[in-house]
């Protein structure tokens, strides 16, 4: 390893539905979070790993920043300021479309300050706006904080991941590779089949199901088929808060947990290489969200 290769870790940050997510997904330039048009969709912290030439960059994608209201939210929140602490560099990202700092955003700035960590703003969804209202939105954010970069992106758009990875770069301590370098995620194939099942889940569904399920892989297998090609056989329950839920799920003729499947299936396979069976289930869990044995589940390791 060269003498000059750096390497750290970096904490994405933000309210909830501003794009951290899909940013993480392009810079790592695989599928390593779930996606979707909905708040609270990323529930832990998420690890990709970006291996480049002269460094190791470790992303730490957290829960958006929300008022809780279970043991989950809570448990969530807890999560995203934590990292806050551990990061090398934090990324802030907010949305271009803010007049000014709102009350989430504040609550992020005021934990960034009292960390006093490098941080690089992040002002997502430029192409919603106007140059003069951007221009606008930089200068109230850069009279609040020493930021080490003001990057104005669109987290769908690929040019902008060298611009966000170079200056993450350039911020970065000289240090080791903390994960061999044909990685990009530390979490499971269990851990990406269940967030694959969510993000799925959360996109087809209607809005009031999707903050109350969770996916639970029970089993996870790989064999042969009979043409000698490997294949995962995984078994997965969705569990939800109520009986109305459930049906919503299921749907008629079970189509909805069909469609489900199918399009967790399809993901799967690219994303591992290798044909899947998938089969899942759906259970009422009324408590789950103030179930400490599953909301443990979501702590930082």
């Amino acid at each position: 390893m060269e003498d000059n290769f750096k390497s750290g870790f970096v904490t994405l940050i933000g309210r909830t539905n501003v794009g951290k997510s899909t940013l993480l997904n392009l810079l790592v330039g695989e599928k390593v979070a779930a996606i979707a048009n909905k708040v609270q969709t990323t529930r832990t912290a998420i690890k990709g790993i970006v291996n480049r030439k002269n460094s190791q960059i470790v992303f730490i994608d957290t829960p958006g920043i929300h008022k809780p209201k279970t043991k989950l939210n809570e448990t969530m929140v807890e999560t995203s300021f934590t990292s806050i602490g551990d990061a090398d560099v934090i990324l802030f990202l907010i949305e271009a479309t803010s007049e000014d700092i709102g009350k989430g955003d504040r609550i992020i700035l005021e934990k960034i300050k009292e960390a006093n960590k490098k941080t690089i703003l992040i002002i997502n969804k430029i192409d919603l706006i106007k140059r003069e209202k951007l221009l606008k939105l930089i200068d109230i954010y850069s009279k609040e904080y020493n930021f080490e970069a003001v990057i104005p992106i669109e987290a769908t758009n690929s040019k902008y991941k060298d611009i966000v990875l170079d200056e993450i770069e350039k911020n970065l301590n000289k240090g080791p590779a903390y994960y061999d370098i044909d990685e990009y995620t530390d979490q499971t194939l269990r851990q990406l089949a269940e967030e694959t099942i969510r993000e799925k889940a959360l996109r087809l569904l209607q809005d009031e199901v999707p903050h109350g399920i969770f996916v639970e892989v029970e089993k996870l297998k790989e064999r042969k088929n009979k043409q000698g090609e490997p294949i995962y056989d995984i078994e997965a329950t969705i569990y939800c808060l109520r009986n109305s839920h459930k049906g919503i799920i299921i749907g008629k003729n079970g189509e909805m947990l069909k469609r489900i499947g199918r399009a967790a299936r399809i993901d799967m396979e690219q994303n591992f290489g290798v044909k899947v069976n998938l089969k899942t289930w759906v259970k009422v869990k009324e408590d789950w969200q103030d179930n400490d044995l599953f909301v443990n589940k979501f702590k930082l390791k």
